[in-house]
């Protein structure tokens, strides 16, 4: 087993920090605004400006267990309303669920 100096295991983290950065998956959420709007996309944020992409307006939830269900994508029942691109203002958000990327299809 070799050892590593001190250099080395600084570049080896550092390659790791620098490879965290990187976005491997979409930051997919559902977003809960004023007046009984829920959307689902990818989510971002600057400033006070809010943005979903790849929107949609999850006019009917289609679950037994509440919209918490929805985090692994829609059921069969779900009804989607496309958007396309949204954006809001920060205080317009209730709330936020992460969801799962993988199980959201949102184009």
């Amino acid at each position: 087993m070799s050892k590593l100096t001190a250099e080395e295991i600084v570049k080896v983290l550092a390659k790791h920090v620098e490879g965290s950065e990187e976005k491997s998956e979409r930051d997919v959420r559902i977003v809960i605004l004023q007046r009984g709007w829920v959307m689902v996309g990818e989510f971002s944020q600057d400033g006070s400006k809010c943005t979903l992409e790849d929107a949609s307006v999850i006019r009917v939830w289609g679950t037994t267990k509440g919209l918490g269900e929805l985090v692994e994508g829609p059921t069969s029942s779900t009804k989607l309303d496309w958007a396309g691109h949204v954006e809001f203002h920060e205080l317009t958000v209730v709330a936020t669920i992460r969801a799962n990327p993988a199980k959201w299809d949102l184009k």
